[in-house]
Order: structure tokens, then sequence, then C-alpha cells
């Protein structure tokens, strides 16, 4: 399959807005389980208020937030597709740019020294273009994630001692949600990542962070730990925008990497209530919203 970079555009212009107006699937059943389960009087009127907000959106054909993010485009290719990178990269930066164009979307993205903005939701190095391969043939897909600031700026990085073991990893995430409190409008997905480099563990932590709810960590030890953390925030009392309740989080999501015999990183970083984000699937046969 010859990949055509109009059409990459095209679909990239179409994620931001969908990613900005329609919440996936999975955080709508989120927001069901949050509310059986929720006991306390103001928290159940805190995610009652949030689910009417996500219908009404969607109803008058509007953003979920103000704030429409750090566009990151995550691009996966599968077998037998032939394309051109840096045209693939031109033709998703296009496509940001227009969306924000011709929808009107407020830009957040502003050059870090000066604070200029484009007005494009594009800059220096954003948008966030991941490349990753798999083994689907003739199969391009592109996931597009507006990240808020609210959320990103729960963002943090120990190198922790290897000696303080596992132990020092769950203090730190769980010490990380205390004190970020209501400030991450939850209920949020707590994402951490544990091991590799300053780099990856960082990066592992907004994957965990961003994937789909009800998903688990390949890893069974990082499925354990999630297990257990998603249990431990939910029984901190912090609750929706921190007013109090069990529904401080959907859940704590984890992503491993092997790292060095005298590290350990471990890295938090927090996706909002408004967890935003579209995909769609090319294919010989078409496009493929979801």
């Amino acid at each position: 399959m010859q990949l055509d970079t109009h059409e990459v555009e095209e679909v990239c212009k179409d994620l931001y807005v969908r990613a900005l107006k329609i919440l996936p699937p999975d955080i709508k059943a989120g927001f069901a389980r949050l509310q059986q389960a929720e006991t306390h009087k103001i928290g159940q009127t805190i995610l009652g208020t949030m689910v009417e907000n996500i219908a009404v959106a969607e109803r008058t054909n509007n953003i979920l937030c103000q704030d429409t993010g750090i566009p990151i485009y995550n691009v996966t290719f599968g077998r037998d597709v032939s394309f051109d990178g840096a045209e693939v990269t031109r033709a998703i930066r296009r496509g940001c740019e227009r969306a924000t164009k011709e929808h009107s979307l407020r830009s957040s993205v502003v050059h870090p020294i000066t604070r200029v903005n484009e007005q494009t939701s594009c800059g220096i190095r954003v948008p966030i273009i991941h490349y990753d391969f798999d083994d689907r043939e003739e199969t391009v897909e592109i996931e597009m994630i507006p990240k808020g600031s609210g959320s990103e700026n729960g963002s943090f990085l120990q190198m922790l001692i290897p000696a303080d073991g596992i132990k020092a990893v769950k203090r730190f995430v769980i010490d990380r949600v205390i004190e970020l409190g209501g400030r991450v409008c939850p209920p949020t997905i707590v994402g951490v990542g544990i091991g590799g480099t300053s780099d990856l563990c960082m990066h592992l932590a907004k994957i965990a962070a961003t994937r789909p709810l009800r998903s688990q960590c390949s890893d069974p030890e990082g499925a354990k730990i999630e297990a257990e953390l998603s249990q431990a925030v939910n029984e901190l009392g912090i609750g929706a925008q921190g007013l109090g309740g069990r529904s401080t989080s959907f859940a704590v999501h984890v992503e491993v990497a092997a790292t060095h015999i005298t590290q350990n990183p471990v890295a938090v970083n927090i996706q909002c209530h408004s967890a935003r984000r579209a995909r769609a699937t090319i294919t010989p046969g078409g496009i493929h919203f979801s």
C-alpha cells in the first residue's frame, strides 16, 4: 500500500477536532463505574456535572474543554506500507494547522522563551509525533491526543535508589497524587513509568496515562502494581475535582522498561477526566475512525 500524504493530512485534521469534541467510549464507561461506586454527595454531583458536559459537547458539536492542549500524534505503520517519512511528517503538521484555523480552535502552543503564539497549534517540534511499527498488513494507525496543560503540569520524575525497592516507587506515586489534589481535574488516569532512562521513563508514564481504561500492563509485575495503586489512590479521599469522595482516579496505569543495575527511575504523568483521544486506521479498504 502506498500511503497518500494528502489523506494523512485530512485524517490528522479530522482527528484533532474529533478528539476535542467526543470523549472515547472507555472513558464514558469509566464515568459510569465511578458514579455507581461514589457515595460522597458532592462527589456524586460533580461526576453528574462532568457527564452532562460530555453529553452537551456532543449534542452541540462543541469542544469538551477550552484547553486544546499540546497536539500529540502517534503513528503506527504495519507491513507492506510505502511512505516518505519527511512528507508524512509535513502532512501531519499541515493537518494540525488546518484543524486550528478552519475550526477556530484556540491555539495553546507558544514559543518557550518569547511566548509568541503562531495561532496554529504548532511550533518548534510541535506537534509531537511518535512513529512505531507492527505486524498488521497494509495498515497505518494514527492516534491523536490533545494533552491539556492542567494534567501535563502533573508530571514528575525521580531517580530513586535501587535499594529502596518497589515500596519507594509506590510511595512516590501516592505522594504525587496527594500533592496534586484537585489541581489536575480528577478523576484522573495516573500514568506511571518504571525503569529505562530518565527520558524513556517519562515517555512510559505518558503512554500509560493515555492507554484505554481496563487495559493492563503487559508485564505481570507491572500489572500487580497497577491493581494495588488503583485501589490505593481512591482511598485517599481526594475525589472528583478534589472535593472529596472515592472518585480520585479512573485507574493507575503502569508501563515498564529494563533499566541499569544502579538505577530505579519512576515517573508520573496525569491525564485529567477529559481524557481525550481519537484514532483512525488507514487500509486499502478505506479509513475507519474510532
